[in-house]
């Protein structure tokens, strides 16, 4: 069986990871632009990037070179809309020159309307706990749908809530690097944030349906805790499954924002801060279930208290372990309980990537990685689950949020000092998977 002949094998970026020119053609400033100074490690920051603005003809002349069906980027807002209700002509045209040269390539755009850089404007209003910004957020929706849906099937709406809620304003590792404490004041604006992402999600589903000029196709890009079962047996899924989606759940659990996207339910907590009325506007039709994944939660280390994690094992330059049936179990549990087409919209790992003497960037590690994942992702596809494409991330070596630019996830080495792609050894390996449709792993 093996992967459909329309399997969608392609490579995702963000916007601010890549694209530089942090203040041209109109540009507004977001909370990363704004706020980052002094939280990212070297003093860092995506000012230029990947100059990938400018650039972005070569960087689609090197997916198709690579064989990419498909293509996953974000529209940045505050380039998009650099004040409230004033929207920026130059940043339209960036994105819809940019689908242009890839249909012209024979690469699918996949659209992400909110991939964590929110414009200081919403910021200033009280960020994603401002009462008024699922409105603001479907208004920019609409502005997007309006210039790219004639020829943008493919939409995400967010990605990872649970990172850009969880680490913006609760731990304060990411922008707008805001700590909490815990208190109940903590506990009401959680909710707020909750309420209003899962409002804009579904404001925003609405526009794309009703206003776009081609039939869409509807996601959200979701992350969060999933556990692989312990052994091969049914109780051991069922355990697996179990710990997955147990409990009321909490902002890092997949469930805790996909129940009441798709299902049009909430768990005993939401019920305290969503209503009737609230799930009527959040649960819209959706076409399919993107996850973005990186491993299982098995294995996340838990200073030594955890018997799942073993010294010495297999992790990535982030310190994430590597599970390789991390896409076998994703795809396989979220279509269960979902019984929507899975689309796997982030997978990729850090590596310790350099230029090496002979010119060339040699990462076996990743090749290995890209391997792996896929089959346990070609096992599920073979089990009757329907996938409609993986996502490699990145293309490009990017600007890692926090990280800086030291972790490097790209298909695609940057030199940062003089902007020089060169494409990797994995890149190449997964050109050829691509040329067989996953038949030569």
């Amino acid at each position: 069986m093996g992967f459909s002949n329309n399997f969608l094998w392609g490579a995702a970026t963000a916007a601010y990871q890549v694209e530089g020119a942090y203040d041209t053609d109109g540009k507004g400033m977001g909370i990363w632009d704004a706020l980052s100074a002094g939280h990212v490690v070297h003093g860092d920051n995506g000012n230029i990037a990947c100059d990938h603005y400018r650039r972005f003809r070569e960087d689609v002349a090197i997916m198709k070179s690579l064989g990419l069906k498909a293509y996953r980027f974000s529209v940045s807002w505050p380039r998009v809309m650099p004040e409230e209700g004033k929207v920026n002509p130059k940043g339209l045209t960036f994105y819809s020159v940019l689908v242009d040269e890839l249909l012209a390539a024979g690469i699918e755009p996949m659209v992400t309307l909110f991939h964590w850089n929110l414009p200081m404007w919403a910021h200033e209003k009280g960020g994603w706990a401002w009462e008024g910004i699922s409105d603001a957020f479907a208004a920019y929706a609409k502005v997007v749908v309006d210039a790219l849906s004639d020829r943008v099937s493919y939409w995400m709406t967010i990605n990872e809530p649970c990172c850009f809620i969880g680490l913006g304003y609760l731990t304060g590792d990411h922008a707008p690097f805001e700590r909490g404490n815990g208190g109940p004041e903590d506990q009401k604006k959680f909710a707020a944030l909750t309420r209003n992402t899962l409002l804009a999600h579904g404001k925003a589903v609405r526009v794309i349906r009703e206003k776009g000029k081609k039939p869409p196709k509807i996601g959200a890009a979701l992350n969060g805790n999933l556990y692989e079962p312990r052994g091969n047996t049914p109780e051991a899924i069922e355990e697996a499954r179990v710990r997955t989606f147990g409990g009321d759940g909490s902002f890092s659990d997949v469930h805790w924002w996909a129940d009441p996207m798709i299902l049009g339910k909430a768990s005993k907590l939401q019920r305290t801060f969503l209503s009737d009325g609230d799930l009527a506007v959040i649960c819209q039709k959706l076409d399919f279930f993107g996850y973005n994944s990186y491993h299982t939660s098995n294995f996340v280390d838990d200073d030594g208290h955890n018997p799942e994690v073993y010294p010495g094992m297999p992790r990535t330059a982030m310190g994430w372990p590597i599970t390789p049936n991390a896409l076998r179990w994703a795809a396989r549990f979220f279509y269960d309980r979902y019984r929507l087409p899975i689309l796997i919209t982030e997978n990729g790992m850090a590596n310790c990537d350099f230029v090496m003497g002979d010119g060339c960037v040699h990462d076996p590690q990743r090749a290995e990685y890209i391997r792996g994942y896929l089959a346990g992702l070609k096992q599920t596809v073979e089990e009757g689950v329907p996938v409609l494409g993986y996502l490699y991330w990145s293309l490009l070596d990017n600007f890692e949020w926090a990280f800086g630019y030291d972790k490097r996830f790209g298909l695609v080495h940057v030199d940062y000092r003089t902007q020089k792609r060169t494409i990797k050894d994995s890149a190449y390996m997964y050109r050829e998977i691509i040329r067989t449709n996953g038949a030569e792993m």
